[in-house]
């Protein structure tokens, strides 16, 4: 299959994981034609071991800054995207790792053939993973693709427009006409695109065959805080989730991961996995209703905190 598409790739002081990711996509199947990397702060990327000096060995590869008071979730993706011109672009992150040679084919699959206006890849658990965590990737990333549209949102509720730039392919024309990336949010620019696409009687794709490695081994407090901008995200754009509870999936998956930690003998997780979904819970509902707390203490609250200066 050859189709014309480039990668975006917001970084922000890229290491180690950054090099592997471009040699990674370096050998796909389908070479991507530019490799966009929209880096905030120029000073951090030059002070590392994988600046412009180490870029030099790929063609396809080109750099630019913004300032860490102009990075956007939502903006500087656009940015990028805007300096494509390609039929087809990906999003990635730079600590996102392709298992295998064909993650952007079969993430292109959909897009190419008409069925999708966006497609997401399966996120893996890395080596370093806990249980607790690897349970979660599994319950949010299960071994079946699926198309998803207006029909399933009874059936899936908030999932129904669960995407993740991560990983996530899109259709340019599409993302075009409904206007992008949402121009400034917290978190979940991807989502709220995807309800857009939703909403304009597109379906989305969630492709379990294109994977990537990507997991984080947060603390029960980097949790508080990454739940708390996901309710700030909820609150501040009630035309996507007004309406959807999204708290039945919590719920199901502690119980589910209770059950598992249980018949696989590991019921000394069940009280720190129970202590961090409280900690998470709190964060959410505390994001939910940020509005009504000192700003001072919503900094303290959110991951982050630059959408608040």
């Amino acid at each position: 299959m050859e189709v014309n598409v480039d990668i975006i790739i917001p970084t922000l002081k890229p290491g180690q994981d950054f090099a592997d990711l471009l040699n990674a996509l370096e050998t796909q199947s389908i070479r991507p034609g530019r490799i966009i990397v929209m880096n905030t702060e120029e000073k951090y990327f030059e002070r590392l071991k994988y600046g412009k000096k180490k870029l030099r060995k790929y063609s396809n590869v080109e750099v630019h800054h913004v300032s860490e008071r102009e990075f956007d979730h939502g903006n500087t993706r656009n940015q990028g995207v805007k300096r494509s011109r390609a039929p087809y672009f990906v999003c990635m992150t730079q600590d996102a790792l392709p298992k295998n040679e064909f993650v952007l084919e079969k993430l292109l699959e959909p897009l190419v053939r008409g069925e999708a206006a966006v497609s997401y890849a399966r996120q893996l658990p890395r080596e370093d993973c806990g249980l607790v965590e690897r349970f979660v990737r599994d319950f949010n990333y299960p071994n079946e693709s699926r198309l998803k549209g207006q029909e399933d949102l009874e059936e899936l509720g908030i999932k129904t427009f669960f995407c993740s730039n991560v990983c996530a392919a899109y259709n340019r024309a599409v993302f075009d006409e409904l206007g992008g990336f949402i121009r400034h949010t917290i978190f979940n620019e991807d989502m709220i695109y995807a309800s857009a696409v939703i909403k304009s009687g597109r379906k989305i794709a969630y492709m379990a065959q294109a994977q990537v490695f990507h997991s984080h081994n947060y603390t029960w407090l980097q949790n508080f805080h990454r739940n708390f901008d996901v309710g700030v995200s909820q609150a501040d754009h009630p035309e996507v989730f007004g309406g959807i509870r999204s708290e039945t999936e919590g719920i199901r998956l502690v119980k589910e991961l209770t059950a598992y930690l249980k018949e696989t003998g590991n019921s000394r997780l069940i009280l720190p996995m129970l202590w961090g979904s409280g900690w998470k819970f709190l964060g959410y509902r505390l994001g939910k209703h940020h509005t009504w707390l000192p700003q001072g203490f919503v900094m303290r609250c959110s991951m982050h905190k630059r959408y608040w200066q």
